[in-house]
């Protein structure tokens, strides 16, 4: 309007409006320091994202909190998702396409002992799963194992094969991380694919004296976590790499897990991340999230499934493992 009317004098166009100059300029100021705050939060965005490239808006917004109070932003999670969305900034989910559960087979399959099994401490369940992820050369396949207290995933191995020796090293990834001497009461959760069946898995599991436990039919509820992990590790972070190979891949993964582990907070586990919440039993764990399967609206979640996002595909190169971690 001043620009417009150049020629007549501000305080007789805030006359017109029945405003104040004081007011007007107040207003001015006001715009420009939205505008600002505005930036350093899209800006520190780009930073979080540059690793967790897909991570949604609530878990943004935890790790906004401690940057918005040194910075003296008020920013609510729904004007960040709203300011997300303005700046093509929302996360698009991806549906599931591969199947990796061969169930129908005759190996025993053992029954579901976590019905109404609550973990009080880390090493008290352990929930698997086996994922699938595309990369330039075709199909690999993750296997992961969780600890369902903690939420830290205690060992992992990517294959080009979906045979049960593949799975069974990250059985032993996680075995290694037990102490020596210690007793455990530890319950492993899988589905009743062939991988877990097999005789040579169920040994291993046997010969640490850890019961063994499985699904009864294909409901993703009966192993929540595990296919919770599998998502956030395919949707957050890997289908954002450029992939050549299974040896890019396995330092990718490495890559990726790291990050989970020990950067990635939960609200399942208090807002904290897994390896302070594995690592210290006196963490204070608080679930702030209790159904990961309950549909909400997009709003709520955080994100839009048909939401116009871009995020750029990461090249091997780009991780710079040693500097960076």
């Amino acid at each position: 309007m001043k620009t417009t009317f150049s020629h007549i004098g501000l305080a007789k166009l805030c006359g017109w409006f029945g405003i104040t100059r004081q007011a007007y300029y107040q207003n001015s100021w006001k715009a420009v320091d939205v505008s600002v705050e505005e930036d350093l939060v899209l800006n520190e965005v780009k930073k979080i994202r540059k690793y967790h490239g897909r991570m949604g808006t609530r878990k943004l917004y935890d790790k906004l909190e401690p940057f918005m109070i040194e910075h003296q932003i008020k920013i609510g999670r729904d004007a960040l998702f709203d300011l997300l969305s303005a700046n093509h900034m929302l996360v698009r989910k991806r549906k599931r396409k591969v199947q990796t559960t061969q169930s129908y087979h005759w190996l025993r399959k053992y029954p579901n002992l976590i019905k109404d099994f609550i973990p009080t401490a880390p090493n008290q369940l352990w929930v698997s799963d086996i994922t699938y992820w595309q990369i330039e050369t075709g199909y690999v396949y993750i296997s992961f194992i969780t600890d369902a207290y903690s939420h830290k995933i205690v060992g992992f191995h990517v294959a080009e094969t979906l045979e049960s020796v593949e799975t069974i090293k990250a059985l032993e990834m996680a075995l290694e991380g037990l102490i020596p001497g210690t007793e455990y009461q530890l319950i492993h959760h899988s589905d009743r694919g062939v991988q877990y069946c097999h005789h040579k898995y169920v040994k291993l599991l046997q010969d640490y004296d850890i019961k063994i436990s499985m699904t009864e039919n294909g409901d993703p509820l009966e192993n929540a976590i595990a296919e919770r992990v599998n998502g956030i590790i395919k949707e957050e972070y890997l289908q954002d790499y450029t992939v050549k190979n299974i040896k890019e891949a396995k330092q990718v993964l490495n890559f990726v897990v790291k990050l989970y582990n020990e950067d990635r907070p939960h609200n399942s586990i208090g807002n904290n991340v897994p390896n302070a919440v594995h690592e210290n039993q006196d963490v204070k764990v608080e679930r702030l999230w209790k159904n990961y399967y309950k549909k909400q609206d997009c709003k709520s979640n955080g994100e839009f499934s048909n939401s116009n996002c871009s995020v750029p595909l990461r090249s091997t190169s780009q991780l710079e493992f040693e500097n960076k971690m």
